[in-house]
């Protein structure tokens, strides 16, 4: 049971860098981009063969950073410049990047064992080192938020004439949007490379369910919580997330049956947003209460 805590407190952490990735693009963007289930592997291959040249893991989680974000940059480009549907720009990139991740890596798979790794033995300072990464790319992202820069790419979501009436491009906001979406994706990889010691080509498969279903998590549990903004509530959320999942796997769900777990966990949480199931929920209790 020790183990399993251990292993969903760090995996949730390492998924809530990559929800952090998609609230960017979903929910402040509003692009529907699925492109990290492209750059989430590319960023495990990019750390694995920098490892192997004997470069250390923090040099490695940055160029995975920076592969990531060309990897971003593909796509808003595929829809900015050549009017491709942004969704549709998410999948070709995701497409591309696996042929792309296979020759990085040079194969479907790479060990990590016998590596650097910026993990050590010991389980907490493990999770220590998880939580200063994550509080430092949740601080950064927020500082970035209240520059001019971070303004601008917060309101070209919400508002694009005001963004161009602030004689700025917004097209470039949506470019600068998605490059750090797909970098922190792709960082989101390389760490979880590192926890793995193993480097995947199917390790983005449906990484983008993780990650909305991080965001409506942490959005539903902590809406009434008005001191939380996005960044806090989408790594949250992947902790929620992924303590669901281990619980289900604790209580003897075979591991086959996780996908259909993960998919039953989303339609319950939007089923509670939409159909309002808390308010209705309260207004029984209230009614017992009274009668």
């Amino acid at each position: 049971m020790s183990q399993l805590i251990i292993t969903t407190l760090m995996q949730g952490m390492i998924y809530g860098i990559l929800a952090i990735a998609v609230y960017l693009t979903y929910t402040i963007l509003d692009i529907p981009d699925l492109s990290v289930e492209g750059t989430l592997p590319a960023g495990a291959f990019t750390l694995a063969v920098t490892l192997q040249w004997g470069w250390p893991p923090v040099l490695g989680i940055l160029a995975a950073f920076v592969v990531g974000s060309l990897a971003g940059l593909m796509t808003a480009l595929l829809f900015i410049h050549l009017k491709i549907n942004p969704l549709l720009a998410g999948i070709l990139t995701l497409t591309i990047m696996y042929s792309v991740n296979l020759r990085i890596g040079g194969s479907s798979n790479i060990s990590l064992y016998g590596l650097a790794n910026l993990f050590g033995s010991t389980v907490w300072i493990n999770i220590l080192i998880m939580v200063a990464i994550v509080l430092v790319i949740k601080l950064a992202l927020d500082w970035f938020f209240k520059t001019e820069l971070g303004y601008l790419l917060l309101a070209t979501g919400d508002n694009e004439a005001l963004v161009t009436s602030l004689g700025a491009n917004k097209n470039h906001m949506k470019i600068i949007g998605l490059m750090l979406s797909n970098g922190l994706a792709a960082v989101s990889g390389a760490l979880l490379a590192q926890n793995m010691k193993l480097a995947d080509i199917s390790m983005g498969t449906s990484v983008i369910v993780v990650g909305l279903a991080s965001l409506i998590i942490g959005g539903t549990i902590m809406r009434g919580v008005a001191f939380l903004n996005g960044t806090t509530r989408a790594v949250i959320g992947a902790l929620i997330y992924k303590m669901i999942s281990g619980l289900a796997i604790y209580l003897g769900m075979a591991p086959n049956d996780l996908k259909a777990i993960n998919g039953i966990i989303i339609i319950l949480f939007i089923a509670y947003n939409n159909l309002q199931l808390g308010q209705r929920f309260n207004r029984y209790l209230k009614g017992v209460a009274k009668s």
